[in-house]
C-alpha cells in the first residue's frame, strides 16, 4: 500500500475504460484527484477494475493541526527555570500521527501569582499534561498556556515508576511510598 500524505493526482491515461472511480476520487478536467487522506486501492471486480482511497484508522487525525484556543495533550520533555517544552501527542482527544512541539512560558503556567511560579514545582519530564494553545510561535514551537483549573498535570509517574495520585491543586503523591510531589495538577471534570 501507498501512504499519501497530500492530495495526490493521478492522470487519467494511465487506466483504460474498464477503470472506474470508486470513493475518495474525482475527475477535474482529465485528470483523476484524491478527496481524502488514505491508502490507494485497487480492487479487480470481474472485467472492471476499482480504484479507490481507503480512509486511515478515524481515531487518528492526519489532517488537524493545532490551533489556537484547542485543547491539547502533551508530555513534558524537559524543564528550565524559564519555560517548559513539551510534544503535542492528540488536539482535541485526537491522536496525531506525528508531535509537535510545543513551549509553556513560566507565566503562562498558572493564572495568578504569575511571578511566584517555581516552573520546576509544576512540571517534570515524562509528565503528561491537558494544556490550551495560545498561539502558533515562531516556526517550530506552538505557545501553549496551562492558566485554568481544569488545565495542567493528568498523569504522573514518581521516581519510582509508579503512578501518582493528585492530592490537591498543587501536590501529587506516590501510593507507594507516600512520597509528595509539587505539580501544577488539573482538574479533571468528568463528562
Amino acid at each position: 500500500k501507498q501512504w499519501y500524505q497530500r492530495r495526490v493526482a493521478i492522470t487519467a491515461g494511465k487506466y483504460d475504460e474498464n477503470c472506474v472511480l470508486g470513493g475518495g476520487l474525482h475527475v477535474h478536467q482529465g485528470i483523476v484527484y484524491s478527496t481524502l487522506l488514505g491508502f490507494l486501492k485497487t480492487e479487480q471486480k470481474g472485467e472492471v477494475k476499482e480504484i479507490s482511497v481507503e480512509r486511515v484508522n478515524s481515531d487518528i487525525t492526519l489532517t488537524a493541526l493545532p490551533k489556537s484556543n484547542d485543547i491539547i495533550t502533551c508530555k513534558v520533555v524537559s524543564v528550565n527555570p524559564r519555560q517548559v517544552k513539551v510534544l503535542i501527542l492528540s488536539v482535541q482527544g485526537k491522536r496525531l500521527p506525528q508531535h509537535f512541539r510545543g513551549i509553556i512560558k513560566k507565566e503562562d503556567i498558572r493564572a495568578k501569582e504569575k511571578d511566584s511560579v517555581i516552573v520546576y514545582k509544576c512540571y517534570r519530564p515524562g509528565d503528561l499534561v491537558l494544556a490550551r494553545v495560545i498561539s502558533i510561535g515562531d516556526a517550530a514551537s506552538y505557545f501553549l498556556s496551562t492558566a485554568e483549573n481544569e488545565l495542567g498535570v493528568v498523569f504522573s509517574q514518581s521516581s519510582e515508576g509508579v503512578s501518582m495520585v493528585p492530592v490537591s491543586w498543587c501536590e501529587m503523591k506516590c501510593p507507594q511510598t507516600n512520597t509528595m510531589e509539587y505539580r501544577k495538577v488539573a482538574k479533571v471534570i468528568a463528562r
